[in-house]
């Protein structure tokens, strides 16, 4: 009788995972989530590009897109007059908003 008092009442495992499934919860609510709209809502920015369009990379190139690669899922940046570079899609993080005072082309 003394070894089953000495165990006493752990509770249920299952109790015991609800605190734990609760975090798991909140955090794909808080991070996993929002994480998901935001990087479809850059795929579709992304496949949307086209010619003319004010672009500017990760590594802070402003450019304009000059030709779009589909197949290799490329692009080509006017950034001066006469100068492309060529970029991988991905490196596109957002569209260029144009100011008042520049002229579109």
């Amino acid at each position: 009788m003394s070894i089953v008092l000495a165990q006493g009442g752990g509770g249920s495992f299952l109790i015991q995972l609800v605190p734990i499934a609760a975090m798991v919860a909140i955090f794909y609510f808080l991070v996993i989530v929002p994480q998901r709209k935001r990087q479809k809502e850059l795929d579709n920015m992304r496949n949307s590009l086209k010619n003319g369009d004010r672009v500017v990379t990760e590594g802070g190139i402003y450019g304009t897109v000059a030709g779009i690669n589909q197949k290799e899922n490329t692009l080509q940046l006017l950034v001066a007059p006469s100068v492309k570079i060529e970029f991988s899609k991905n490196a596109i993080i957002g569209l260029r908003e144009q100011s008042r005072n520049e002229s579109p082309d």
